[in-house]
């Protein structure tokens, strides 16, 4: 119940906040002007993520303060490592920053993550126990932040994509947590659902505000963060620490990869953007932006299930699983790769 009241009073702070966001993104020049690679044709006011960012580092300083359980992190490093990530992304929301100097941005603060105890130390399999990952903690972290903060950033290209999805995937934390009774990876994946919620009244087509870098990076950097507070993490399954929040993400996963092999093939920049996404293939063919978000949506909570259904199977059927899925992943970004290097 403790829990629940924390979820809608976030719910509630994040959607009476969005009203004064969208006059302080205006007071400050906080807006985003239509481009020629823009798919919006108004002004529209950025830095939405203020409205997230705030009720969730006021619930997590709450949490800390008060709650503590067995196995609970230290959550200061976790609310610094947001209130950086938003910091970062206003003032890249603010001057534009060049890819290379948001890349600096995040590395530091995934750097911070590291030495704040929020580390990758350990890999699992079905058949041994898990094996210390050594020196290779370290690269190990910052890549799993660095993947997670882009892929949000990447897929945030239509009204509600990323806030929808972010929503998705929290919904499936929430359940994975209530089942092996992780109360922190629970209320922090709570209280996630209930601010997303509340922002894509807001940001649904036709949006009312974007998250822009600070929303955007805050999404990804979140997940990264909650789904490495420890080996324990998800207690009994311990070989898919990570596996479960890679397949619920898999969609803005997969896009990053794909948009990496694509400029790479093409000598580009790979933090250059482009248009060669999957949400503006589908605008391409002349499919709305509320259709294109279902679709996004749906698919993600059908590989959430995929996700539930593996903290279901004991070892066996887990690793026959996991060879299977990565088959058809394979195969599936196989196509798809070779139609995008036909172009």
């Amino acid at each position: 119940m403790l829990f629940l009241t924390a979820a809608v009073v976030v719910f509630l702070l994040t959607w009476l906040l969005v009203p004064l966001n969208i006059k302080v993104s205006a007071k400050l020049g906080l807006i985003d002007e239509p481009s020629r690679d823009s798919v919006h044709r108004e002004p529209k006011p950025l830095s939405g993520g203020l409205s997230i960012t705030i009720p969730i580092v006021l619930a997590l300083l709450i949490f800390n303060i008060f709650l503590k359980f067995p196995e609970t992190p230290n959550t200061i490093p976790f609310i610094v490592g947001c209130l950086g990530i938003m910091i970062s992304g206003i003032i890249d929301d603010k001057y534009k920053l060049p890819a290379h100097k948001k890349l600096i941005f995040q590395i530091i603060i995934a750097i911070y993550m590291y030495y704040g105890g929020y580390q990758i130390t350990l890999l699992t399999n079905p058949w041994n126990d898990a094996a210390s990952l050594g020196l290779l903690s370290f690269p190990a972290t910052i890549l799993w932040f660095l993947l997670l903060i882009n892929a949000f950033n990447l897929i945030d290209g239509i009204d509600g994509l990323a806030t929808g999805i972010a929503a998705v995937v929290s919904l499936i934390m929430v359940l994975v947590a209530f089942r092996y009774g992780n109360m922190f990876l629970f209320f922090s994946a709570l209280i996630f659902l209930a601010a997303n919620v509340a922002f894509l009244f807001y940001n649904f087509p036709p949006a009312k505000i974007f998250l822009g870098d600070a929303g955007s990076q805050l999404l990804g950097f979140y997940f990264a963060g909650i789904s490495i507070t420890g080996n324990m993490q998800y207690k009994g399954i311990t070989a898919i620490t990570l596996l479960i929040p890679i397949i619920v993400m898999f969609i803005p996963l997969a896009d990053v990869l794909l948009a990496v092999l694509r400029r790479i093939r093409y000598r580009r920049n790979i933090f250059q953007g482009d248009r060669h996404h999957l949400h503006h293939k589908l605008m391409r063919i002349g499919m709305p932006f509320r259709s294109i978000n279902y679709i996004c949506y749906f698919a993600t909570f059908l590989f959430g299930l995929i996700a539930i259904g593996f903290s279901f199977a004991d070892k066996n059927i887990l690793f026959t699983i996991l060879i299977s899925l990565a088959v058809l992943v394979f195969i599936v970004l196989y196509q798809i790769l070779r139609k995008e290097l036909r172009k």
